[in-house]
């Protein structure tokens, strides 16, 4: 059993690493997709491969898992939207902190859903990230930029997604809930793509590969291995582990896209991930669920 937790806590870390990469990976294919163009085929990919991978599951959708999986799907299609708009007005390497800050929401949108008062630890979590969003983002003028607030706002929607999803997922299953999500992303982005942005007629292969990378490893493979690592890892692993995700976005966006960071947003950086640690934590510790309930917490970021 511990060699099987030491593989999964590798797995995890793999998981986060490519999630990390969503951030710089979705920079770069912004210079030659447009941002819902990028999510359409994202998820239209991550779709296929998961309804193929179980072909059961999804030849045996019902009207009421794709009720649950709209509700679910329509907020993560608003979170992915604002967040791939919000990074053409800022840097990869913040962003990948700011996202995370939706761990930080989650108990204060349940606070106001279930009447449910957030212990204290949610509460030194928020204010000392709040502290490390104005070190990351107030300029001069004491004012946040266009692409660090949207991504605030997007943060709001990744919270509310895992509300509604850890409300649905019981009832519809992890699988189904994720195929129909996935499906209804691919289907709102698609539809708005049409609308609102001008079809590309001339991609460079960069580009291409590019969005196939954000579409098969950063979502469907993704997938899979944080189902697998979440069966076996101790949830305190798994908080600390995943948490890793902004410091991968961050590292890489620095070496491989030539980002700067000053002192002020290091130390804004250290204290966004300090207050995701402290409500991941407090959380895990508070109950070590049984392998099974692991493997149907499908509530992380997608």
């Amino acid at each position: 059993m511990k060699k099987k937790r030491i593989y999964a806590d590798l797995i995890l870390l793999v998981v986060a690493f490519l999630w990390g990469t969503t951030f710089v990976g979705g920079k770069y294919a912004l210079n030659y997709f447009t941002p819902l163009y990028i999510i359409a085929i994202r998820f239209i990919m991550a779709f296929f491969m998961m309804a193929v991978a179980f072909r059961k599951d999804f030849m045996t959708l019902t009207k009421r898992d794709i009720r649950g999986g709209a509700v679910v799907g329509t907020i993560l299609f608003i979170a992915f939207a604002t967040q791939l708009v919000a990074l053409q007005y800022t840097e990869a390497g913040k962003q990948a902190f700011l996202a995370g800050t939706y761990v930080v929401m989650v108990p204060f949108i349940s606070w106001r859903l279930k009447r449910k008062r957030p212990e204290t630890s949610s509460f030194v979590g928020a204010f000392i990230c709040f502290m490390g969003i104005g070190l990351l983002t107030l300029n001069e003028s004491l004012t946040i930029g266009f692409g660090d607030g949207l991504t605030l706002f997007s943060s709001l929607f990744f919270a509310g997604h895992i509300i509604s999803n850890g409300h649905y997922v019981d009832d519809i299953g992890p699988v189904k809930l994720t195929i129909t999500q996935f499906g209804i992303v691919a289907v709102l982005s698609t539809l708005s793509a049409l609308i609102f942005e001008p079809f590309p007629t001339r991609v460079a292969s960069n580009g291409i590969f590019a969005v196939l990378y954000l579409g098969i490893l950063c979502t469907g493979i993704a997938y899979f291995l944080q189902t697998i690592g979440q069966k076996y890892a101790l949830s305190t692993h798994t908080a600390i582990i995943l948490s890793l995700e902004a410091v991968f976005g961050s590292v890489l966006a620095l070496f491989l896209l030539g980002e700067v960071f000053t002192f002020k947003m290091v130390l804004g950086c250290g204290s966004i991930l300090a207050a995701i640690l402290i409500i991941e934590l407090k959380g895990s510790r508070k109950e070590e669920p049984s392998y099974e309930e692991q493997a149907l917490d499908n509530t992380s970021e997608i």
